[in-house]
C-alpha cells in the first residue's frame, strides 16, 4: 500500500481540496506528472488540464485547472491554480466561453511574445475541450 501525503488544491476563489492522498496526477507544462509520497522537491508550472487525485480511501476525484503552479515536497504537494473547478461541475458553456475569450484576445494582441503564449493557451484549452467531449 502506498504512503499517503498532504495535498491541497487552491484557486484564488477558494480551497477546493485539502486531504491525505496516495497519488496525484497533474498536467505539468512539460507533460503529465504523477506525485506520490516522498517525491523529490520540485516546482513546476501547470497547463490547463485535468488533475486526478487518489484519496487515501482509494476514491478518485478529478478537477479541471486552468494554469498555475505546483510546489512538491516529500511530505506533500500544493497546487495553486489560476482557476479550478471539480470536473463534475464544469459545463461546456464555461469552457467554450474561455476558448472564445482567448481567441478574441489573440486577435487583439500585437506583441509577438503575448501572441505565442495565447496560441499555446488556446491549444491547451482546445485539447482539454476534446478530452471532455470524449469523457
Amino acid at each position: 500500500m502506498a504512503d499517503n501525503f498532504n495535498f491541497e488544491l487552491v484557486s484564488p476563489e477558494r480551497l477546493l481540496l485539502s486531504e491525505k492522498v496516495s497519488e496525484v496526477v497533474i498536467p505539468a507544462t512539460e507533460g503529465e506528472m504523477t506525485v506520490m509520497a516522498n517525491h523529490a522537491p520540485t516546482m513546476t508550472t501547470i497547463k490547463p488540464g485535468v488533475v486526478s487525485v487518489k484519496l487515501a480511501s482509494g476514491q478518485v476525484t478529478k478537477y479541471v485547472v486552468f494554469g498555475g503552479f505546483a510546489d512538491i515536497v516529500p511530505t506533500g504537494c500544493t497546487l495553486l491554480a489560476e482557476s479550478a473547478v471539480a470536473l463534475t461541475d464544469l459545463n461546456r458553456e464555461t469552457l467554450s466561453k474561455r476558448i472564445e475569450d482567448a481567441r478574441a484576445e489573440l486577435k487583439a494582441t500585437e506583441s509577438h511574445e503575448h501572441r505565442t503564449r495565447l496560441e499555446q493557451y488556446l491549444d491547451e484549452l482546445t485539447h482539454l475541450n476534446g478530452i471532455l467531449i470524449a469523457a
